[in-house]
């Protein structure tokens, strides 16, 4: 059950075999159904979690109710809210499955066991966070400075595999277009692609 999850662990870290039993010991298995929430809005975040089998979709509704995605994870990704579960105040989110899925969740109690018996573990989540830090600034800087049509083929090149797994609505709410918007750009790459051979 903990092998995706210690793969991921020895990425970044290392660890004895006891610390990493000990450490993957504090992770409990949640399994989720498809459209099935493990954050809503209001709620708040009591978990750091590992996927360890599916897909999830974190978003916020904004005020005109016009979803939109922050982020996906599938497996060997890491999700959470990290300001609820750090901050322990209600979110602003909603994660949810889109797939049946599997993930192993860490409370901050045993996160904070974790950092005072094996200091390691702390180092695993200090990277994590500059890794997210970068790839949220850049794509910040993404939105910003590029085309929908760039960020999409970023997207798709970038994250192949999951693009294979989404629906066209799903991506176009991650890009921050419409669907329709999106047709129109995925008709604009295959003329350029049909024109090219």
């Amino acid at each position: 059950m903990t092998n995706l999850l210690k793969q991921n662990i020895q990425k970044h870290i290392n660890l004895s075999d006891t610390e990493m039993d000990q450490f993957c010991n504090l992770f409990k298995i949640k399994k989720i159904k498809k459209k099935k929430f493990l954050l809503q809005k209001g709620e708040i975040c009591k978990f750091e979690g590992f996927v360890n089998k599916g897909l999830f979709q974190v978003y916020h509704i904004d005020k005109k109710g016009v979803k939109q995605v922050l982020h996906f994870a599938i497996e060997d990704w890491w999700i959470t809210d990290i300001d609820s579960f750090t901050n322990q105040k209600p979110s602003g989110l909603f994660i949810e499955a889109l797939e049946d899925s599997e993930i192993l969740v860490i409370s901050n109690a045993d996160k904070e066991f974790a950092y005072e018996n094996l200091p390691q573990v702390e180092k695993l989540f200090r990277i994590m966070t500059q890794k997210s830090h970068v790839a949220l600034l850049r794509r910040m800087i993404d939105n910003l400075s590029k085309t929908a049509d760039q960020r999409y083929i970023d997207f798709i090149e970038k994250y192949p595999e999951l693009h294979r797994r989404l629906t066209n609505v799903q991506v176009a709410a991650y890009l921050g277009i419409s669907h329709e918007f999106l047709s129109k750009i995925r008709r604009k790459i295959t003329k350029c692609q049909k024109n090219k051979l």
